[in-house]
């Protein structure tokens, strides 16, 4: 049978212990995917996938900002690193936060008719060229960077792992291809997308307070200890 796996067999899920155990269950509860192929392929290294996992959910899925928004910032890291697997993720998650005509708009490869949600797309991509125009001034309030920048640096990591380990499908036979299947898979997210996460779940996951509370554009937030804990 097919895997979405490249290079690689992770142990079954089912298997789970300890950590990634905790991390799967994480990953139901606050993402609506226990079994997530982006986090499954590094289950054999716990002391990754913790971190990975709680950089995202404390940026993208439990930070300050609309989730639409940051949907948008991760999708356009993800179309600038040339991840279809993620770009395809993020439009259907753009259907799970209720934005059905934007997400079709960005699925087309066009920019949405919203100055604010264009800027923040046009922003995610940029992350990936320092000094680009696009970066500033920010799309978002300054009291959102930790969030937005989370998941714009937790993206850039997610992307290269996916197209390193797994192949470009998000669904078996590229069925995400079909508006209808994008529109539904999104719909059947849409409870868990939309419920308000508590921030910090995530950082009892992490190896302990030895990577610091992180960097200064994330102090005082749970993104700045996930980040460090990755960068670790």
């Amino acid at each position: 049978m097919p895997t979405p796996f490249r290079h690689t067999t992770p142990p079954p899920p089912q298997s789970a212990t300890g950590r990634t155990a905790e991390v799967y269950a994480q990953l139901a509860e606050d993402f609506g995917i226990e079994r997530a192929a982006t986090f499954v392929v590094l289950s054999s290294a716990p002391e990754l996938l913790a971190p990975a996992w709680a950089l995202m959910r404390e940026s993208l899925i439990a930070g300050d900002g609309s989730r639409t928004g940051k949907e948008l910032a991760a999708l356009g890291v993800s179309a600038a690193n040339r991840c279809p697997f993620c770009v395809d993720a993020h439009t259907m998650l753009l259907h799970a936060t209720g934005d059905h005509a934007l997400a079709e708009t960005v699925a087309r490869g066009e920019t949405p008719a919203d100055e604010g949600h264009a800027r923040v797309l046009a922003w995610g991509k940029a992350t990936r060229t320092p000094g680009a125009p696009e970066l500033t001034p920010l799309p978002f309030p300054r009291e959102h960077a930790p969030a937005y920048v989370g998941t714009a640096l937790s993206f850039h990591f997610i992307n290269r792992i996916v197209s390193a380990l797994l192949t470009e499908n998000l669904l078996p036979g590229n069925v995400q291809r079909f508006r209808a299947v994008r529109s539904l898979g999104g719909r059947a997210l849409s409870r868990t997308v939309r419920r308000r996460a508590v921030p910090g779940a995530s950082l009892a996951l992490l190896d302990g307070p030895g990577c610091g509370p992180g960097p200064q554009w994330a102090a005082g937030t749970p993104v700045g200890p996930a980040y460090a804990a990755l960068r670790a």
